[in-house]
């Protein structure tokens, strides 16, 4: 088992992304995913994609996150990937209802990522507690919502977008 007691970097800091890059060509870095619920703790027990096992114990000041480098030694090296198995997809009708839309996903700090001029929201939780927040724009259908399963939003869409809100909700 391999301990990890600080997270080294970013992938995305000048001083590591050429070498992730590097590494990543010959197929020499590993991915452990971290639910997005767990990022915040400090002490857990996680697996690498490629099956290493990981005691991770770090310091009070440091935190997990999307892209967190674990380990780097020139010959592999170890990267977080924040899992977010499910994603909401949120069509707006208009630019007021985008307007609206987004104002609300700001106020709630939902996470959320950009798909054309859709918004993608990581579901942390059951889809109804999230549509139950949009209910007056759902129900006046200013908005369609559909729910991705794929990792980051991008994939295709499980339930299909219905007029009228979320499908095969509950």
């Amino acid at each position: 088992m391999l301990r990890i007691d600080h997270v080294v970097g970013s992938r995305l800091e000048d001083a590591f992304s050429e070498e992730i890059h590097r590494l990543e060509h010959r197929g020499a870095v590993d991915e452990v995913n971290i639910p997005m619920a767990d990022l915040a703790r400090r002490r857990l027990l996680a697996v690498t994609r490629a099956g290493e096992e990981l005691a991770i114990a770090l310091p009070p000041h440091q935190k997990l996150f999307d892209g967190a480098i674990l380990l780097i030694d020139g010959e592999r090296a170890i990267v977080v990937r924040a899992a977010t198995g499910r994603w909401m997809r949120l069509e707006p009708r208009s630019i007021s209802d985008a307007i609206e839309l987004g104002f609300q996903a700001g106020n709630l700090h939902w996470r959320v990522r950009f798909q054309g001029e859709a918004l993608v929201v990581a579901l942390e939780g059951r889809p109804e507690d999230y549509t139950a927040r949009l209910e007056e724009m759902i129900s006046a259908r200013r908005i369609g919502v559909s729910i991705l399963d794929e990792e980051e939003g991008r994939g295709a869409a499980s339930d299909q977008q219905t007029e009228d809100g979320l499908a095969g909700a509950t």
